[in-house]
């Protein structure tokens, strides 16, 4: 599905690169695994070939680039943050989750939820961080697939968002 040195999106934690294809005995079965190299933190983690789809690896390409700044350009419905709790941990799980699926129109709802949140109070501690980690997993995959800078990639997502924030009706 993917070629060596080529590019993915590994949910939750970036971009990476195919760094090589092994061939492992697992639990008395051969396996194949993608070696993967996240670029962010030069990690490695290994991927069995046949549970690609279950773990939300995907492509980087530019039409997802258009996609995303279509989902955030779309006026933005409070529906997040509307989880019926006001408690910190259980929302942190829900965005995180989010984040794990790899899915883009999740990823960037729950950018413009923490946009909105941003705009109408002081962010906690832990708000901050995961506005940044969401933040930093977008402009990743805009720098990929469209050569931009990190500052005009940000500018952009920030933004783009921003607008779809404010235009909001209440």
């Amino acid at each position: 599905m993917f070629s060596l040195n080529e590019k993915v999106i590994y949910p939750g934690h970036g971009v990476a690169r195919v760094n090589r294809i092994i061939k492992k005995q697992v639990g008395g079965c051969n396996t194949t695994f993608y070696e993967l190299v996240i670029l962010s933190n030069k990690s490695t983690v290994l991927i069995p070939i046949d549970r690609l789809t279950e773990s939300g690896i995907r492509s980087i390409s530019i039409k997802r680039i258009d996609d995303l700044f279509k989902v955030l350009a779309k006026p933005f419905r409070k529906k997040l943050s509307e989880i019926p709790t006001a408690n910190w941990t259980k929302k942190s799980k829900f965005y995180l989750g989010g984040l794990r699926t790899g899915n883009l129109e999740a990823v960037c709802n729950i950018y413009k939820d923490l946009m909105y949140n941003a705009t109408h109070k002081d962010l906690s501690y832990s708000e901050k961080n995961l506005l940044q980690k969401t933040e930093n997993l977008l402009v990743e995959e805009i720098i990929v697939a469209t050569g931009m800078s990190d500052g005009q990639a940000r500018e952009r997502l920030r933004m783009t968002a921003k607008k779809a924030v404010i235009t909001m009706p209440i």
